[in-house]
C-alpha cells in the first residue's frame, strides 16, 4: 500500500551522520501545498544539512524524503530539480562574468529534458520582471549590489520551475528597505502557488512569511507549530532566541 501523507514534502525519521558526528537525528517534518514553513535554529543545528538532503547533495544515513508521495532519498540533484524542488544558497553562487539574463538562462537549463525544455525568451523575461531584475538584464552579475544578487539567486531558482522553493538565509546582510522588498517578492512567489521552506534568522521576515515554524537544535527537532506559539516555547527561547521576541 502506498504511503499516505497530507504533506507534499514529507521527511520521515531522517538522520545524517558524518562518522561520529550526528548532523540530523531522527527528524520528521512536512510541508503542505500552499504553505510557507520557516526552519529555525542556531548555527550548527542541521538546517543547511537538511536542505542538502532535500536537494540531493547529501544522502541520508537513515530515513526517507518523499515528494508528492515519491521516495526521492537516493535521487540525484538534477532528478530532484526536475521533480520541482529548487533552492538558493546562503553564500551567493551567481556566475559573476555572465549577464543577469544569462545567469537565469543557465538556471533554466538545469535538469531539463526534451519533455521539459529550457526556458524560452518569453519565460526568461517574465522571471526577470517578477524578480525586479529586467532593468539589469545585460549587466554582469558580478557588478550587482547585494540585494540584486539575492534577487538573482531567487530568479535562477525560479528558472527551474519549482513547486517547492528552499530559501537559505536569503535576507542575511540586507538593509531594512531591501529586506522588506525581498519579503514582498517571496510573498508574491508563494501567492503564485510555490511552496516555501525557508531558513531565516531575521525574525521580522519569519513572522511576515511563515504559516508554521520548525525549530532544530543539535540536529533534533525541538518544536513545531504556529509562530506565536513556538517563539514563546521555553525550550526554544533557551536554545535559540535568548528571549521571546516582541510580536
Amino acid at each position: 500500500m502506498p504511503h499516505q501523507s497530507p504533506f507534499l514534502l514529507d521527511v520521515d525519521h531522517l538522520s545524517v551522520r558524518f562518522g561520529g558526528l550526528v548532523a540530523l537525528a531522527d527528524v520528521s517534518l512536512g510541508v503542505q501545498s500552499g504553505e510557507t514553513v520557516a526552519l529555525l535554529g542556531p548555527n550548527g543545528a542541521g538546517k543547511t544539512t537538511l536542505f542538502n538532503v532535500l536537494t540531493g547533495m547529501l544522502r541520508p544515513t537513515t530515513g526517507q524524503v518523499r515528494f508528492n508521495g515519491q521516495d526521492i532519498s537516493k535521487y540525484r540533484v538534477d532528478q530532484i530539480s526536475r521533480l520541482g524542488i529548487s533552492r538558493t544558497f546562503q553564500l551567493i553562487r551567481v556566475f559573476p562574468g555572465l549577464s543577469v539574463e544569462d545567469n537565469v538562462r543557465v538556471g533554466g537549463l538545469f535538469g531539463r529534458t526534451r519533455a521539459a525544455p529550457p526556458l524560452d525568451a518569453r519565460e526568461t523575461q517574465h522571471i526577470l520582471t517578477r524578480t525586479g531584475l529586467r532593468r539589469l538584464a545585460h549587466q554582469p552579475a558580478g557588478q550587482l549590489a547585494i540585494g540584486d544578487r539575492k534577487r538573482l539567486e531567487i530568479a535562477r531558482a525560479l528558472a527551474t520551475r519549482p513547486r517547492l522553493l528552499l530559501l537559505d538565509e536569503i535576507m542575511a546582510g540586507l538593509a531594512p528597505p531591501d529586506a522588506r522588498a525581498l519579503i514582498e517578492l517571496v510573498r508574491a512567489i508563494h501567492q503564485e502557488g510555490v511552496m516555501i521552506l525557508l531558513v531565516e534568522h531575521i525574525m521580522t521576515a519569519v513572522f511576515a512569511l511563515a504559516d508554521r515554524l520548525i525549530v532544530l537544535h543539535h540536529g533534533e527537532k525541538i518544536a513545531e507549530g504556529a509562530p506565536t506559539e513556538v517563539v514563546r516555547n521555553p525550550v526554544v527561547v533557551e536554545a535559540y532566541l535568548g528571549e521571546a521576541p516582541s510580536l
